[in-house]
């Protein structure tokens, strides 16, 4: 699985890197399927609280899900977008 992270106008620490590839593997492992996952970070309003925008994509051969959320720190927008690309990919499991 390809996992490409994209951080716009701000360099992401090795940290942040590792804790991406380590929650995108988890779900990896759920949903095998899955073959590449992009994760764009982006600051918004840099003034504001709630200013961390992560764009998640998780591309399988006939499906692509994406989400979006913005939060506090990068940590909890990455966790309720890979929650929220669990759930579809359920859904689209249970289809099958």
């Amino acid at each position: 699985m390809d996992v490409n992270i994209q951080a716009i106008n701000f360099d992401a620490t090795e940290k942040l890197n590792e804790f991406i590839n380590k929650k995108v593997n988890r779900l990896a492992r759920h949903y095998p399927d899955i073959t590449t996952v992009e994760v764009k970070l982006t600051v918004v309003k840099p003034e504001s609280a709630m200013n961390k925008e992560v764009v998640i994509t998780a591309i399988e051969p006939k499906n692509e899900f994406v989400a979006t959320k913005i939060a506090d720190t990068f940590e909890e927008a990455i966790d309720l977008s890979l929650e929220a690309i669990d759930k579809m990919a359920e859904k689209a499991k249970a289809k099958k």
